[in-house]
């Protein structure tokens, strides 16, 4: 019955980031969240800066899908593979989510590949995050 909540969650996740709606994803994150960029050495704990760096992703990812889903054996910990564009290059990458026992989002980690996409998102998001420290502030 769990497993079904959680695979509910990541497809309501999955709906609100290809909309672009995101509040809905700031409802599906633990207040106390930790994301794991591809490009920051050190974590980022809590929900306003992860929405905000979330937001900030989407200002500078073009051409955003995913295009698969691979769920863990009790379905709290999830991937969603993804292909989408930053100033041109194409990019491959990974969300991993693991959901708390209320079916919320409480770790997020993104990987990307290759190398040359990975600089050019490093690249984007510092030109966003002045931006996005902002916002994480304003709550």
């Amino acid at each position: 019955m769990q497993g079904k909540r959680w695979l509910m969650a990541t497809s309501a996740f999955r709906k609100a980031v290809e909309s672009g709606d995101h509040a809905a994803i700031e409802e599906l994150l633990a207040e106390n969240v930790v994301f794991t960029s591809p490009v920051a050495f050190k974590p980022y704990p809590g929900r306003a800066i992860t929405a905000a760096i979330l937001r900030g992703v989407s200002r500078v990812f073009t051409d955003f899908r995913y295009v698969r889903e691979i769920v863990g054996a009790d379905g709290r910990d999830q991937a969603l593979v993804f292909t989408a564009k930053v100033d041109g290059l194409e990019v491959n990458g990974c969300d991993f989510l693991h959901f708390d026992e209320d079916g919320l989002i409480d770790d997020l980690t993104v990987m990307v590949r290759p190398l040359s996409g990975a600089n050019a998102l490093s690249q984007a998001m510092g030109a966003q995050f002045d931006r996005i420290r902002a916002e994480a502030a304003a709550g």
